[in-house]
This record gives C-alpha cells, sequence and structure tokens, in this order.
C-alpha cells in the first residue's frame, strides 16, 4: 500500500505542499535575518564606545538625578502649601478713593483705602484733611463688613477692595 493510496491523495500534490511550505518557511528565515540585522545595527550603535561599567555609571547618575528633582519637587510642594497658608492671613485686596472732604479746600487731598484679606477681614484708613491738618480714622472690617458706620466714600472704597479679588 503507498502514501497517495493510504491518504487517497496524489504523491504529486504532496510533494508541491511540502515545496510550498519549504518556500514560506524560507521567506520567514529571510525576514527573521534582515530584522535581527537591523537590531543588531541599533544595538551597535546604543553600545558604542561604552562598557557595561560606564554605561552602569551613567544610569546611576541618572537614577541619582531623579532622586534629587524627587526631593526637590517635595521641598517646593511644602514651600508652595507655607505660601497659601501664609497669604491667608496677607491683605491682598484693596481699594481707594480720593475725594475733596471740605469742598472749599479743592484738590481731593482726602482719601479712604480699605485693605483686606482673602476672607475680608481688614481695615479701612480714612485720611480727611483740611486747613487746620489731616485727621486719620481707621475702622475695622469682619467678613467684609463694619461695626461703624462707613461713610459714602469708605463705602465705595470697601466695595473696591471686595470687588479687586475678581480681577
Amino acid at each position: 500500500m503507498s502514501i497517495s493510496e493510504y491518504f487517497g491523495i496524489e504523491l504529486d500534490y504532496i510533494v508541491i505542499g511540502l515545496a510550498a511550505l519549504v518556500f514560506l518557511l524560507m521567506i520567514l528565515t529571510i525576514i527573521n535575518i534582515v530584522q535581527m540585522k537591523k537590531l543588531k545595527k541599533r544595538y551597535i550603535v546604543f553600545m558604542d564606545g561604552k562598557n557595561a561599567k560606564s554605561l552602569e555609571e551613567i544610569l546611576s547618575k541618572r537614577l541619582d538625578q531623579i532622586d534629587s528633582l524627587i526631593e526637590s519637587n517635595s521641598r517646593n510642594q511644602r514651600n508652595i502649601e507655607k505660601i497659601f497658608k501664609t497669604m491667608q492671613f496677607t491683605y491682598q485686596k484693596m481699594g481707594i478713593i480720593k475725594y475733596d472732604a471740605f469742598h472749599e479746600m479743592g484738590g481731593k487731598l482726602s482719601f479712604s483705602i480699605a485693605m483686606l484679606n482673602e476672607k475680608n477681614d481688614g481695615f479701612i484708613i480714612n485720611a480727611m484733611h483740611s486747613r487746620e491738618g489731616c485727621y486719620t480714622y481707621i475702622k475695622e472690617i469682619i467678613d467684609g463688613n463694619s461695626i461703624i458706620a462707613l461713610a459714602d466714600e469708605e463705602k465705595e472704597a470697601l466695595e473696591m477692595a471686595k470687588g479687586s479679588a475678581d480681577v
């Protein structure tokens, strides 16, 4: 009993199939050889002029730099948080109005200045200039309001300071 009788396929077809398989394997082998040559060239370029010890030194140096950057970033983060905590208590908003307190004086030498922090706490200074001298008053502002009644100019300066946060 021959192979062709056993499988029911002609021997010519088996030979042609095996030849096609060999041809396909040869093509795959050539493709693999070309890819290996490209990879070897890239490896040579990567390792050009370097030995394992110098490559290890470079990697160690880069890792030390990364550690230094992480530490520096952490320090910067702490400083930023400290600045934001401090900023809550600094006067960040300001409004100033110049006016003529006594109409006969002229020149708008009097002024009201409002200075507020982030929570709208702060003060208003009102300086009134007259022929006899300059009188200065200060009024405390808590949460954007004053316990003491405010003059029109002081109210205007306060509103200007509250609105300066939008800028």
